[in-house]
């Protein structure tokens, strides 16, 4: 049986206007780590002003706790470590 492969869950707040930049960061997403994610889900959140980001559950960005929104250089940096560590990002790992 082949293991699942990592599903990413980005929770945007639709009232924010907030769709355009979560499917952008999907796209970037998906483009970078499509053969090692099973998933990308577009999930708007009924809490106003969420913008989170996890991994196979587990957050690994929240836009209140870090002050903000990441660049994809720092979320692609931060996927990686987490689901292909020893993969090289290119121009991004410079």
């Amino acid at each position: 049986m082949t293991p699942a492969k990592p599903r990413v869950e980005v929770h945007y707040c639709p009232a924010c206007h907030w769709l355009p930049r979560s499917t952008w960061m999907a796209q970037e997403i998906l483009y970078t780590f499509g053969e090692e994610l099973g998933e990308v889900a577009l999930v708007p959140a009924s809490e106003s002003g969420r913008f989170t980001i996890l991994l196979d559950g587990e957050i690994i960005w929240d836009r209140r706790q870090e002050g903000g929104f990441p660049d994809v250089k720092t979320l692609k940096r931060k996927l990686r470590d987490a689901i292909a560590p020893d993969r090289a990002l290119g121009h991004l790992d410079k």
